[in-house]
């Protein structure tokens, strides 16, 4: 029987970090301050630091940090956010979850993020039906390649629109030199353990370069407390960040530069391996992007069968997603520009192994793998 390749390897990472990443987690234990500790604050002033931006707010978790960002803006009823079509439910999760209505948009067929003329055409169909005011647009940097900002700001501009940044696959990436995270009027990540930089549970973080944004976030953060500990301000969520992930994430920041490196040396490797293979379209980067390869994603158009082969020698591949947001149960009522590039995606798409330790035998097994049943 072929031995299986780790789809995402975890554990090389953990056995790297060794006595050090045992030491933190050991200081965290000893500290006695398990949630949002000195490890936390120090964690937000790195990752401040790391992305180019003045705040870095931690909190629970990647779906929190969304959500924050949209009650800190006072987003809820009569307003409509746009957002992917192509993505997480997360992404429209928070939108329903703050009251809001979220309006699905197309992607791009190439880069798989927000097409910039299908926010257009949503924006203008809800002016045209009376429907709820445009207040916000959430961007996801899907898969680890940032969203083509220089063409959505122009219509998030002209339609006076906030935009949020979802990065919770992409922390890492840069475009044009920037950070995603950068990019916006706020931004949010994960820290969910298969991300790029993920923790041992769940976390996530929001970025702005606002005082006043920042200084709200932390309210909402903590029940929406005040100046005092028992003084609250507004309604808030309970979404700390815990101290033992905000140590656990220092170490792995550390290395993070290299990680990421190594990321795109293994993607090149795999475009340049089946860039010309029948039946297969690599994923493409968009100019002066850098993207951080949470996913390395195909379109295929035969994905069963691929699939199949693959599994018969121990190449195993994951399917994000099956089926747009727009048709899932949960969001069938709300309202959807035409989408016929993420139906088309969610037929073809498929994720192949990726993560830094991905060894150079294995990244040719898996491209020998793809090649021997994609004929």
């Amino acid at each position: 029987m072929t031995d299986s390749i780790a789809f995402i390897d975890l554990q090389a990472q953990r056995k790297r970090l060794g006595a050090s990443l045992d030491k933190a987690i050991a200081d965290a234990v000893a500290g006695g301050q398990w949630i949002l500790g000195p490890q936390v604050v120090e964690l937000e002033e790195k990752l401040a630091r790391f992305s180019g931006v003045k705040h870095a707010i931690a909190c629970a978790n990647g779906t929190d940090a969304l959500l924050l960002i949209l009650r800190a803006w006072n987003i809820g009823p009569g307003d409509a956010v746009f957002v992917p079509a192509f993505t997480f439910a997360a992404t429209a999760e928070v939108v329903a979850l703050a009251g809001a209505m979220p309006v699905f948009v197309d992607v791009l067929p190439d880069t798989y993020n927000i097409d910039a003329a299908s926010l257009e055409a949503a924006i203008a169909m809800v002016h045209r039906d009376g429907g709820p005011k445009p207040r916000a647009v959430i961007a996801v940097d899907l898969f680890g390649q940032p969203a083509d900002y220089r063409e959505l700001m122009p219509v998030v501009e002209s339609e006076n629109l906030l935009l949020l940044c979802d990065s919770a696959q992409a922390y890492g990436a840069t475009l044009s030199g920037r950070s995603t995270v950068s990019f916006g009027h706020a931004a949010a990540t994960s820290f969910f353990p298969a991300k790029p930089l993920g923790c041992y549970g769940d976390g996530g973080a929001c970025f702005t370069n606002d005082d006043e944004l920042a200084a709200t976030l932390r309210s909402l953060r903590m029940h929406g407390q005040g100046a005092q500990t028992y003084e609250h301000e507004r309604i808030g969520l309970n979404s700390r960040l815990d101290t033992i992930q905000a140590a656990i994430l220092i170490e792995k920041l550390a290395i993070f530069a290299d990680e990421i490196e190594a990321r795109q040396t293994i993607a090149k490797r795999f475009n340049r391996a089946l860039g010309q293979t029948p039946g297969i379209r690599v994923p493409e980067v968009i100019a002066g992007a850098r993207p951080v390869w949470a996913q390395y994603t195909l379109r295929v158009q035969e994905r069963a069968r691929l699939l199949a082969g693959m599994k018969d020698l121990g190449i195993p591949g994951r399917v994000y997603y099956p089926a747009p947001l727009p048709q899932q149960p949960a969001y069938r009522n709300y309202p959807s520009a035409p989408i016929p590039t993420t139906r088309a995606l969610c037929a073809e798409v498929l994720s192949l192994p990726m993560h830094p330790y991905l060894s150079e035998s294995d990244q040719q097994r898996i491209i020998e793998a793809v090649l021997q049943n994609a004929d």
